[in-house]
């Protein structure tokens, strides 16, 4: 059987998390999931990933969230479930379904990438933390957490993010290089927030 064309396959799981996705999900959101595939290309290019493997990069990077449209607890292993329902009809084999699988559980926190791959993956998934805008991701994830559970505050919110950041560490040397120097800036920022909360 040969493999679809990446785009039609994009095509599919795009439609697919737009008609499953619950409109509550601001974070965990179709742009999101884009997002994260832009920044897979991104990262692949500095890490030079060769060209067969960030095919499955990209696809683990569709993957990765479609578990929020069955459940939010264990996400990642729905969207392996699904993942691996739906990827032998595109023409993938066995061995690279398990691949695929690997990156969509290294996105699960705490991170725990164990090749070259899934370090990109979990650093494009979280790239986001050290940018200009961070803030506003920031923002959109606190609504969803606030949807989840409305008894957060702002306080707790703050401090549950300066853990985040203080534990967080990127993997790929390009994200060493490019985004760990402002993700302790957005710390800081976090941390003055905090105290005059």
């Amino acid at each position: 059987m040969t493999q679809n064309s990446f785009a039609e396959i994009k095509k599919h799981v795009v439609k697919m998390l737009e008609r499953g996705l619950s409109e509550k999900l601001s974070y965990h959101n179709v742009a999101h999931t884009l997002y994260v595939l832009e920044q897979v290309d991104i990262i692949s290019l500095h890490e030079k990933i060769a060209e067969s493997d960030l095919k499955l990069l990209k696809i683990a990077a569709l993957y990765h969230d479609s578990g929020f449209m069955n459940k939010y607890e264990n996400h990642e292993a729905e969207s392996c479930r699904i993942a691996k329902d739906q990827l032998p009809e595109f023409g993938f084999g066995p061995k690279q379904i398990e691949i695929i699988c690997g990156m969509i559980m290294a996105t699960k926190i705490p991170q725990n990438p164990h090749n070259q791959l899934e370090q990109v993956i979990a650093d494009a998934d979280l790239e986001y933390l050290g940018t200009h805008n961070y803030e506003a991701i920031a923002a959109s994830l606190f609504k969803e957490m606030k949807h989840r559970n409305p008894a957060l505050t702002e306080k707790e919110w703050i401090d549950i993010q300066i853990r985040f950041l203080e534990y967080h560490s990127y993997f790929t040397e390009y994200c060493k290089k490019n985004r760990e120097a402002h993700k302790q800036q957005n710390l800081k920022e976090l941390k003055v927030l905090n105290y005059n909360k």
